[in-house]
């Protein structure tokens, strides 16, 4: 029964109303009382976490918790990119001469994604993968690769549930959520992370100051499942091969840059 409350209030709400409560809700004092219990619904390690379950002060503080600096590995390999996010690893595939991903089954259009042709165009025929957080994940967002920022927006302002119910039966979620943008010049060409909101409520908070970033650097995080989509311009990204979907942890290798042998 606690479970469906959960599964109601956090991965299914869509409504403006019940989002902005729920959000106030999750940033009360109140709502400390719920830790324990959401805890144990979801599975989460409270072992690898930086702070005690009891040091959090409301639910929202909990479910933007930090980990143990050694908590996750980042894979040091030359020219691997890595996972920016705790997650599922929903969907990869390529990006159209249309410029259009095509994510279980449904068209999502780069232009609307990007808000942007002369962006959109630059990663014709590159390769996407897509990222789901759900409520159990950790949601911090670190950096795949390291590069040099050099843009950096934000779109959108309603935001549709983005789980796998979303992403079927949802109507352009990817490409018209509330979303922010960051845009990282690697030595073999250009990616984007696209951070995508998933409720009304839309909180990514942005970390990382400055140009530079490097891989496994904290850049951002969520206050509510979500998804985070990788963008790769054509001929710079070599994926590993994946059954999906599959489970990713922070720092895990996806795949490679460029012509990297392996």
């Amino acid at each position: 029964m606690i479970q469906m409350l959960y599964r109601t209030l956090i991965e299914l709400t869509n409504g403006k109303w019940s989002s902005v409560l729920l959000s106030r809700f999750a940033q009360s004092k109140a709502s400390r009382f719920l830790i324990p219990s959401f805890a144990k619904v979801y599975k989460i390690n409270l072992n690898e976490m930086a702070h005690s379950i009891h040091e959090f002060s409301t639910l929202h503080d909990f479910f933007i918790r930090k980990l143990h600096i050694d908590a996750r590995e980042i894979d040091k390999a030359e020219n691997a990119v890595v996972s920016p996010v705790d997650a599922v690893l929903e969907d990869m595939g390529g990006i159209t001469s249309e410029l259009s991903l095509n994510v279980k089954g449904k068209q999502y259009s780069l232009l609307d994604m990007l808000g942007s042709e002369e962006k959109a165009q630059q990663y014709e025929k590159g390769t996407y993968l897509l990222l789901y957080l759900s409520p159990s994940h950790y949601h911090r967002i670190h950096s795949p690769l390291s590069g040099k920022i050099v843009g950096t927006w934000t779109l959108g302002e309603k935001s549709y549930p983005v789980n796998r119910y979303g992403l079927k039966y949802g109507r352009d979620t990817l490409s018209k959520n509330f979303r922010k943008i960051t845009e990282v010049q690697h030595e073999n060409g250009v990616a984007a992370i696209v951070k995508v909101g998933a409720m009304f409520v839309n909180s990514i908070e942005t970390i990382h100051n400055g140009e530079q970033i490097e891989k496994g650097e904290e850049m951002a995080y969520f206050t509510f499942g979500s998804t985070v989509i990788l963008l790769f311009t054509k001929d710079s990204f070599k994926p590993l091969k994946f059954e999906t979907p599959k489970e990713m942890k922070v720092g895990e290798r996806l795949g490679y840059t460029t012509m990297t042998l392996f």
